[in-house]
């Protein structure tokens, strides 16, 4: 199912079957919160700028549409009309950032909806359930995310507590796939180790949540607050924990400098808003460093975002054009940006691919950093 087919220190080169197609890695997830990315980006763009996999948020389409409301149209599959992998995150890290709207119990989450304030519960039994509803391929464990800058006892009680969950998320999950009913019976389940920037509850709860031999791991917890250099420090002490032999993901991370850093210590998946988030603020990246279109110097710029980017904006419509469509808050502008960022993050992992092939990780990162830290004449 998962297979490292190169390695080049600790970074990895691999390739990962599931029942709705291939993954290579390393890899980039395009967040897509509610079945849809945001920017007006359609399953068909994200087919045409190289796409691999499409992330959807569990707590959203339980509020809305409901996760029976999906199952009943034929999963998230059908309901957005995706036919590659789709990883759903449990919900978790949604719920406990409504922190003024949620408490805590060992049996669960008791939280009101953002949307209308109605009285949700949310464990990790619904967290599987509504995840089988959605019949992702990949379901992401029930877990509390706490904040990197918690106290350490808090940490540890939330660390044991997402352990306990994890255990019943996996027999939740093994109930669920062997239905008759269910959509998809081959769901996978990845864990999620936390801890927050201790170190030594990281590598603890590595070890431990190894030994339930998931489908894969992710890291959660990180790039919510902390620097830059206690997450490659997190890094760089826990993932050496996680079984080689299953991919290992960290969850909501990040640039593109973030993503050459965590492929250097062994790191597979990766999500993150930034490309949507700054495409739909003029904010777009490039291999010179990141540009805002909303700068009066490309008000008559022919040039096309960046030079050579096969992306589907770069290929017809100059910088001035853009920029007028985002200074009239025409939508177009917006798409135009998104589409040209998810590509270029696309690209890059793609790119991070072919250097381990080669042999050539280390100094294609050097490269890559070099050019991004330039700023564009």
């Amino acid at each position: 199912m998962y297979k490292v087919l190169k390695t080049e220190g600790n970074a990895k080169r691999a390739v990962m079957e599931t029942v709705h197609g291939t993954i290579q890695t390393p890899v980039f997830m395009n967040v897509g919160t509610v079945a849809a990315i945001k920017g007006a980006v359609s399953t068909a763009d994200l087919e045409e700028i190289g796409t691999q996999v499409q992330l959807s948020n569990t707590y959203h389409l339980h509020v809305r549409p409901g996760d029976e409301v999906v199952r009943d149209l034929g999963g998230l599959h059908k309901f957005m009309s995706w036919n590659k992998p789709i990883l759903t995150d449990s919900g978790g890290f949604q719920v406990f950032s409504l922190s003024g709207l949620r408490k805590i119990k060992e049996e669960g989450v008791y939280f009101q909806s953002h949307i209308d304030g109605k009285k949700i519960f949310m464990g990790p039994e619904e967290s599987m359930q509504i995840q089988s509803n959605l019949a992702s391929t990949i379901a992401m464990a029930f877990d509390e995310c706490p904040s990197s800058r918690a106290d350490r006892n808090y940490v540890q009680a939330s660390v044991d507590r997402t352990t306990r969950w994890l255990e019943r998320c996996k027999v939740k999950m093994a109930e669920l796939n062997s239905r008759e009913d269910t959509i998809n019976k081959n769901q996978l389940l990845f864990g999620i180790n936390q801890g927050a920037i201790f170190n030594d509850i990281r590598i603890e709860h590595a070890k431990r949540i190894s030994e339930f031999d998931l489908d894969g791991y992710a890291l959660g917890g990180l790039a919510v607050g902390e620097s830059h250099e206690e997450m490659y420090d997190v890094l760089d002490h826990t993932v050496p924990y996680l079984p080689k032999d299953k991919p290992t993901y960290l969850m909501g991370v990040g640039t593109p400098a973030n993503i050459l850093e965590a492929v250097e210590r062994g790191v597979d998946f990766y999500d993150c808003v930034y490309p949507t988030r700054n495409g739909r603020h003029a904010h777009l990246y490039t291999n010179h460093g990141k540009i805002n279109l909303f700068n009066a110097k490309y008000e008559k710029d022919s040039r096309p975002i960046e030079e050579g980017c096969m992306c589907p904006t770069c290929q017809r419509y100059s910088r001035a054009y853009i920029r007028h469509l985002l200074k009239a808050k025409e939508m177009l502008g917006m798409r135009m940006c998104v589409i040209h960022n998810l590509y270029f993050y696309n690209k890059m992992m793609e790119e991070i691919r072919d250097s381990l092939d080669a042999g050539e990780f280390k100094a294609y990162k050097a490269r890559k950093l070099e050019g991004m830290e330039r700023k564009e004449e």
